[in-house]
């Protein structure tokens, strides 16, 4: 998903973060002002990032999954994260799970047939579970061999924190887009709506989806590129983390609008993890929302 406007007015700010291709796009006459606020933004995603990035040791999140059973004490941050994790969890009955992650030890998702035995399965399920975690704010105590992950919702966070920000600084109206999650912060001059462009995860289409928007955020959720096919079934790497399993019949995509990226990411998370169910979910929350199959 990618913004899209022409106007020689919006001034944009690109780096690479969060393994994404991230732009800032600015409406203003004053770019000293619109490369400010793209400073800011990237300042923002890169210390979220060394914040609570699982592929770097240095990282606070690293700390936490290196702890084995030893409690740690977490900042305020931190531990707004964590109860946000704890009440989708509770909300979800289990399905959405910062402590999944684990499961990457036996899925490999990388378009070939090596489907895991089902007792590989079973070895890395005692680690998978939040109700297993203990969590006092501000001590969490993470069991022995459990790590958490906060891969389903780092990114979109790191949109909010951005646009947040930036509306301390000025009332430009501005579009976050990092690596496909994104949000706006008001409309553009003249009342006129940001352009986003979904892309067609059917390879066989050539029109991607174009949608408009004032003000609130997109994210898009897809199970595409990283599956395994065996014996004529295909595995989708949408995993149910109470069996350990991939979930059956989800969408090939899921995009959500709602008023924050946070918000928006869960709701397409929740949704691929329904499978079938996913546009019965997503009517039922009463959210925009389209989906492909």
């Amino acid at each position: 998903m990618t913004g899209s406007e022409t106007s020689a007015q919006v001034h944009r700010h690109s780096f690479s973060a969060m393994a994404s291709p991230c732009e800032i796009q600015v409406e203003c006459d004053d770019p000293v002002l619109a490369r400010q606020l793209g400073l800011i933004a990237e300042a923002e995603a890169r210390r979220i990032e060394e914040k609570y990035s699982r592929y770097r040791k240095s990282s606070f999140l690293s700390r936490i999954n290196a702890s084995r059973g030893k409690p740690v004490i977490v900042d305020d941050e931190t531990a707004g994260l964590l109860e946000y994790a704890a009440s989708c969890f509770a909300l979800s009955d289990g399905l959405f799970d910062i402590t999944s992650g684990v499961l990457r030890r036996v899925w490999r998702f990388d378009g070939s047939d090596r489907v895991p035995g089902r007792a590989d399965v079973e070895n890395v399920l005692p680690f998978v579970g939040w109700n297993k975690v203990g969590w006092n704010r501000p001590e969490i105590v993470l069991p022995k061999g459990m790590e958490i992950d906060f891969g389903g919702i780092g990114k979109e966070y790191a949109v909010d924190k951005a646009v947040i920000e930036i509306m301390k600084q000025s009332d430009a109206p501005v579009l976050v887009n990092f690596g496909g999650d994104l949000r706006v912060t008001g409309p553009r001059a003249g009342g006129r709506r940001w352009r986003m462009v979904i892309e067609s995860v059917d390879t066989c289409s050539t029109a991607p989806g174009l949608l408009q928007m004032a003000k609130g955020a997109l994210t898009t959720s897809g199970d595409t590129r990283r599956f395994l096919l065996k014996d004529g079934v295909r595995y989708g790497h949408i995993l149910d983390p109470r069996t350990g399993y991939p979930v059956e019949n989800p969408p090939h995509s899921v995009t959500v609008a709602a008023p924050t990226c946070m918000q928006a990411g869960t709701l397409c998370t929740l949704a691929m993890l329904q499978g079938a169910g996913a546009e019965t979910f997503l009517a039922r929350e009463g959210v925009e929302s389209w989906i492909l199959r």
